[in-house]
């Protein structure tokens, strides 16, 4: 996967491309959870590939403001919708405790990568 390639799929998987009747959205992040289906882990697998091809873009002096914004949209989202006991997903008791505890796995991870990442690490 390219950089360019990972980059569009970050967007597609933080929900910033409005084309959510393309059916790219249903195997989005964000996607997974809106409307939920339950966890898919190659979702998350595909978010951490997309990262290994763009971690040379975050690890630069400039870093582009739409990935990073996409990143923070994967993590805010993913904590906000399904961690968060307040989120609709745990709210509307649409999600099972284990997958809660799996979510925030994912999310953590995600959100650490990332971190690492942007300070020049990994």
């Amino acid at each position: 996967m390219t950089p360019q390639q990972a980059r569009e799929a970050l967007l597609f998987h933080s929900g910033a491309r409005p084309q959510s009747d393309d059916p790219r959205w249903g195997k989005a992040f964000l996607g997974m959870l809106r409307p939920y289906r339950g966890l898919r882990e190659e979702c998350f697998q595909d978010v951490m590939e997309c990262l290994r091809a763009v971690a040379i873009d975050l690890r630069g002096a400039a870093i582009d403001r739409e990935l990073v914004a996409s990143l923070w949209a994967i993590c805010h989202f993913g904590r906000a919708w399904g961690v968060s006991p307040d989120g609709e997903l745990q709210r509307n008791h649409l999600i099972k405790p284990e997958d809660v505890k799996k979510l925030e796995g994912w999310v953590e991870q995600i959100s650490e990568t990332v971190f690492l990442l942007l300070e020049g690490q990994t």
